[in-house]
């Protein structure tokens, strides 16, 4: 079966299901909810899968597939479902419309172009209007300048001209493969993915980067070996743990007194400068 005909059947079977009565839906969400029902899961989806395609149509012309559109809606949905509580008192339609809504808008700015736009919130708003705003701002009577209609825009949702400047280039223009050979003649046969900066380290700087961490975990393990039992629990507890021992708490473990424990401690900590200001030479050229 063709992908066309499997989404015209869904949409059928959607616009098929029954509208389910407020007792009724509340009957059903208190089963999922309490008791997991798979069969009241699947009669609350059914009935509001009509919402997930109305909800998809809205955002079909942003050139992804219909019935994609519609199956990322029903992640929404099913979402909304594993939240919603039955005891307040909200039809089950009105709370999964922000869940179906989010979730389609999530699924277009992952896959509409290769570089991701913005994320924030009113990234999302921008991305989502600006081609409404746009016409309507070309529909009035004034006439409007480029520059204008982005300040205009900007001011509307939210954000500096320049993100506006930018969504608007995005928008206006089509999406080029990374796999796309490079129009050079100095670099026949090489795609545009080859030309893409990385921002990690090269291989030499990671090989580099990775011996340094092994000679400062061995100098460290040396200096630590010099340490007796008691100033070596002192250490751990109290300089190379997240939560880092009182000298009090410490104090009672050991039996003796906090100031004690103090004094313990910083001659540990001069052991080990020590140490480590006479090995750290030899270590690091090893």
């Amino acid at each position: 079966m063709s992908e066309v005909r499997a989404g015209q059947n869904l949409i059928k079977a959607a616009m098929a299901a029954p509208y389910l009565e407020r007792d009724e839906e509340h009957d059903l969400a208190v089963s999922w909810k309490e008791d997991r029902d798979q069969e009241a899961l699947h009669k609350i989806a059914t009935a509001h899968m009509r919402l997930v395609i109305s909800m998809a149509a809205k955002f079909r012309n942003f050139g992804l597939p219909m019935n994609d559109l519609i199956q990322e809606g029903h992640v929404g949905l099913l979402e909304a479902a594993a939240r919603f509580e039955p005891d307040r008192d909200v039809r089950f339609s009105t709370y999964a419309t922000w869940w179906i809504r989010a979730s389609i808008q999530d699924y277009i700015l992952r896959n509409w172009s290769i570089v991701r736009g913005g994320t924030s919130s009113a990234q999302k708003a921008l991305f989502f209007n600006l081609r409404r705003l746009r016409a309507k701002l070309w529909g009035s009577n004034q006439n409007y300048s480029d520059t204008a209609i982005h300040q205009e825009i900007a001011l509307a949702v939210g954000v500096n001209v320049k993100d506006v400047a930018v969504m608007d280039a995005r928008l206006s223009g089509a999406d080029t493969s990374l796999n796309a050979p490079v129009a050079d003649s100095e670099t026949p046969g090489s795609d545009r993915i080859e030309f893409l900066k990385s921002d990690e380290p090269l291989p030499d700087e990671q090989v580099g980067i990775m011996i340094d961490h092994e000679r400062r975990s061995e100098w460290i393990k040396s200096a630590l070996d010099t340490l007796n039992p008691r100033e070596m629990k002192i250490i751990q507890e109290r300089r190379l743990s997240e939560s880092g021992a009182t000298l009090e708490s410490l104090g009672s473990t050991l039996g003796i007194s906090k100031e004690r424990v103090r004094q313990i401690e910083n001659r540990a900590l001069e052991k080990l400068k020590s140490v480590l200001e006479k090995d750290a030479p030899a270590i690091t050229t090893m």
